[in-house]
This record gives C-alpha cells, structure tokens and sequence, in this order.
C-alpha cells in the first residue's frame, strides 16, 4: 500500500514556492528597516504594502516560467523568477502609486537576485557536493 499525501515532488513545489515568499517579504521587511520604517506596525500594513506588489509578481512568475517544472535550478527557474518579480513588482508600485526611484530599483534587482537566484544555486551545490560524496 502506497502512503498517502503529496509527493516528493509536489512537497519541492510547495517548498521553493514558500522559500521563495518568505524571502520576498523578509526583503520588504529589510527595506522598510533600513529606512526607519515600522515593520509590524499597524498589524503589518506597512509591511504589506511595500511586499504585495512584488508578491503578486512572483506569483504571476510561478506561472509565466513554470517553475513547477525544476523549482530548484538557478538558470531554468531562478532567473525568470528574478526577471519577473522586479519587472512586475516595479510596475505594480508605480500603478499604486508607490516610488520606484533608480536606486531602489537597483537594490531590488540585485537583492532579489541574490535571494531568488542564490538559494537555487546554493542548493544545487549543495545537491552536487552530496551527490559526489555518494
């Protein structure tokens, strides 16, 4: 008999879907904190509002680059990811009214970067270590 629940598979999924929000919001967070800005205040509001735009864009690149596919290779998932995130995050601020001046722009891409690209690749040498060591 065959257990029950999600397959390693679909736990991946669920798990580099999760990582990944977490790490967009721990970058609103770190932003919001650099500028002297409340975190948790007003029951998080401020926090949503400068994390949703780019949370919203990371959903829509879930789906655009069908992370689903290999949720944990830097180039085939992470890039797009990166790509999408900033792209639609960046214009869903201006939509609502939010700044997207050049050096924040600039911290963004390269934070989100290193956060939706380097956990991938962190991982993947991670894989590549265990897998040598067998």
């Amino acid at each position: 008999m065959r257990p029950s629940g999600p397959s390693a598979a679909a736990r991946r999924v669920a798990a580099a879907l999760a990582l990944d929000a977490v790490l967009v919001v721990a970058f609103a967070a770190a932003g919001r904190a650099s500028h002297r800005e409340g975190v948790l205040g007003e029951a998080g509001a401020g926090l949503w509002a400068t994390a949703w735009p780019f949370l919203a864009a990371l959903a829509a690149a879930w789906v655009v680059s069908a992370a689903w596919r290999s949720p944990l290779a830097p180039l085939r998932a992470g890039v797009p990811l990166w790509l999408v995130t900033v792209a639609g995050g960046m214009l869903l601020r201006a939509l609502s009214g939010q700044g997207t001046a050049l050096p924040f722009v600039v911290v963004a891409t390269l934070t989100l970067l290193l956060l939706l690209v380097g956990w991938r690749a962190i991982a993947r040498w991670i894989g590549s270590r265990r897998a040598r060591a067998r």
